[in-house]
């Protein structure tokens, strides 16, 4: 796996955090090619990373083992054009585009291909990400998609494709829910009369704690909530009033419109 060559179209943010995690994991950095119309980003990439970087997506599949799409959704068809010729028999395809299907990826590339489809998030930029995937593929694609990924974090297959709309809203948007609860933290402990630097430090460790407790105890949400709720004690009484407000009912809601979000924006 390490001496694959990876080829990424697209230098964002996804695709540095998954460069940085295949070179930490040991993957050969002469394997690793990136591409991009924004020359300043490649430029960015090959300094920082030593990546080979091409101007040229036709010759950067021509090289590709595994192929990584990593362009906004309004984007992949126009890369995709023309591209098919390029890539290599065996090649493994991979698309982390939100919201599209694996058919409208085989029509814009009006080729046969092994596509791998995945669901990141952006946790994946500190190595702690969750990515799931989708594929018909054979075992040997899902083996190297599962390996580019992992390096970046946690990896989980779905074998219904429909099933991603469900992940987009959880582990997708997923990340911004857990911010916002560590915004309204903070922001209710500096009416407590805190320090706003000490007030943010506290929802911070709190959040890290939290979930590493989550990781590593091997009990569920459940369990450790009731661990730590003494009856009669502060924090049933900061969950009483959480649930009296509705915050259970407003997440499922939230999470609903996110799902239907995701549909809405596939058929677009």
């Amino acid at each position: 796996m390490k001496k694959l060559n990876i080829a990424f179209i697209g230098a964002g943010n996804m695709t540095e955090a998954l460069v940085a995690g295949l070179i930490r994991a040991g993957h050969a950095v002469n394997h690793l090619h990136v591409s991009d119309i924004n020359a300043a980003r490649l430029q960015y990439m090959q300094a920082s990373y030593d990546v080979h970087i091409e101007a040229d997506n036709g010759k950067l599949a021509e090289q590709a083992d595994v192929l990584v799409l990593a362009v906004k959704p309004q984007q992949v068809a126009k890369v995709l054009s023309g591209l098919g010729l390029c890539i290599k028999d065996d090649a493994t395809l991979i698309s982390i585009a939100a919201g599209v299907s694996s058919q409208t990826l085989k029509e814009a590339l009006a080729e046969e291909v092994d596509w791998v489809r995945v669901m990141p998030n952006t946790p994946c930029l500190v190595g702690a990400g969750m990515s799931v995937l989708f594929s018909k593929a054979s075992e040997e694609h899902r083996k190297r998609a599962e390996y580019v990924l992992g390096c970046a974090g946690e990896t989980a297959w779905v074998e219904d494709e429909g099933m991603l709309h469900a992940v987009t809203a959880v582990s997708g948007s997923g990340p911004a829910y857990y911010f916002l609860l560590a915004e309204l933290v903070q922001a209710a402990a500096e009416t407590l009369g805190l320090p706003r630097e000490l007030a943010g430090r506290l929802a911070t460790q709190t959040a890290v704690g939290a979930g590493r407790m989550l990781v590593e105890s091997g009990r569920s949400a459940a369990e450790l909530r009731h661990q730590v709720t003494s009856p009669g004690g502060t924090t049933q009484a900061a969950l009483d009033v959480m649930y009296e407000q509705g915050l259970p009912g407003a997440i499922r809601k939230g999470i609903l419109a996110a799902q239907k979000c995701s549909k809405a924006l596939a058929r677009k």
